[in-house]
């Protein structure tokens, strides 16, 4: 009898423990949000640019190369545009202005989605392959920069702040271009491809028959007047390329009517906020606009390698309660540098949550993690209010607004 009592009491004992953890289950479930694709564009799969600050290349060429499956549905299962040719490329010309500038214009692993289309318009763009995966020569097989950077910056410092009253442009290049050679592999003048032959210019323009002219980058800020053009001023725009200057209603406009109407962009944001839930919270994998007035700190796209400071980050808990974006928050949120230029990503399809509020569906470039598998959902709010800038086919623009802008 005793022994008995004694395992009922220790079952009542256990009991209230696993109601309690399924309390806690339906509560968590109950705030967890339910996506519903509205309309999903043609993407490639999820790649991961690992450890390197090379986004602007992945989010480019992801977006480039659902501009050539538009035009070419057969090549959506096996396009894939090859990184290294791009980031090597554009690490040189940046060198260039680095020195140039006596070291005043910055070199760093950043780049911005103009480095893609004056690549592809100047030097042209290959399949991945065709140059060596990254750092196979290495034993690994994804980027990690940590071996490449510091020597590469340490030797084009005592280039540009270096003392010397003159200097041999064709001597520094060399030597270069030998250390990109030696982690990316040469980038070919001429390759094979599917049994014929291009070079990386011919690739573009009789293989997936891209434009260059056909892009145009937008933004919204209101130092400058709108519907002019100017220079976005982000370190990562060391080729001082233009964008477009739109009220930021009709830029939430273009992003909205591009993707419903079966277009893609390339995406510029920052992704510091809080809302921005990368690996705590119910709601990973999301970004939105929460209103609390915790410290947003500064997100570069490298910083997700360090993980999350939870006392900076805040859970999302009701799909309802974000700010309403105005015009002039943008602005001051990038004046004051709370908006930082931090990670390129591609816009690619609508969603509604269980509330029906709908989200663009969004490509990242940090492998296949999280719920979606490397894939996001941003709200229209954070996309109103952290936008930085996007490149996007010309045709993709409502008639009116490209009417405004002169293109």
């Amino acid at each position: 009898m005793k022994k008995i009592f004694l395992i009922a009491l220790a079952a009542l004992t256990i009991m209230p423990a696993g109601a309690k953890d399924k309390s806690k289950k339906k509560e968590a479930d109950k705030d967890s949000l339910i996506f519903t694709t509205i309309i999903a564009n043609p993407v490639t799969s999820i790649k991961n640019q690992n450890s390197s600050g090379t986004c602007w290349s992945y989010s480019s060429l992801a977006f480039l190369e659902s501009e050539a499956i538009k035009k070419h549905p057969e090549m959506k299962d096996d396009l894939d545009l090859c990184e290294s040719f791009l980031i090597s490329k554009t690490y040189v010309d940046r060198a260039d202005k680095h020195v140039r500038t006596h070291g005043d214009a910055s070199f760093s692993q950043g780049g911005s989605f103009e480095d893609a289309l004056y690549c592809m318009e100047h030097y042209g763009l290959i399949p991945e392959g065709i140059m060596p995966y990254p750092i196979t020569e290495y034993g690994d097989s994804l980027f990690n920069f940590g071996g490449l950077f510091p020597p590469m910056e340490a030797y084009l410092k005592a280039i540009s702040k270096g003392n010397a009253k003159k200097i041999y442009p064709k001597a520094w290049k060399s030597a270069l271009q030998a250390m990109l050679d030696g982690y990316f592999g040469k980038c070919p003048t001429e390759f094979e491809y599917k049994g014929k032959r291009y070079t990386p210019q011919s690739f573009v323009k009789d293989y997936l028959t891209l434009d260059p002219n056909d892009y145009v980058s937008l933004t919204s800020y209101t130092h400058h007047p709108f519907y002019s053009s100017f220079i976005l001023e982000i370190e990562d725009n060391w080729r001082w390329a233009s964008s477009y200057n739109l009220p930021m209603e009709e830029l939430n406009r273009v992003m909205y009517e591009a993707v419903k109407n079966g277009w893609t962009f390339a995406w510029g944001a920052d992704v510091s906020e809080d809302g921005f839930s990368r690996r705590s919270g119910k709601n990973k994998s999301v970004a939105m606009v929460p209103d609390t007035k915790f410290k947003a700190g500064v997100g570069s796209d490298q910083a997700r390698w360090t993980g999350e400071k939870t006392s900076e980050k805040v859970e999302i808990v009701s799909a309802n309660a974000e700010k309403t974006i105005t015009q002039e928050m943008r602005q001051e949120a990038y004046d004051n540098w709370e908006t930082t230029d931090d990670h390129g990503m591609q816009i690619y399809g609508l969603a509604k949550d269980q509330y029906g509020k709908e989200y663009f569906m969004m490509k990242n470039s940090w492998g296949e993690s999280g719920p979606f598998k490397g894939f996001w959902y941003v709200s229209q709010a954070y996309a109103a209010y952290k936008t930085m800038n996007i490149v996007i086919n010309k045709n993709a623009i409502p008639a009116d607004i490209r009417a405004k802008l002169g293109i």
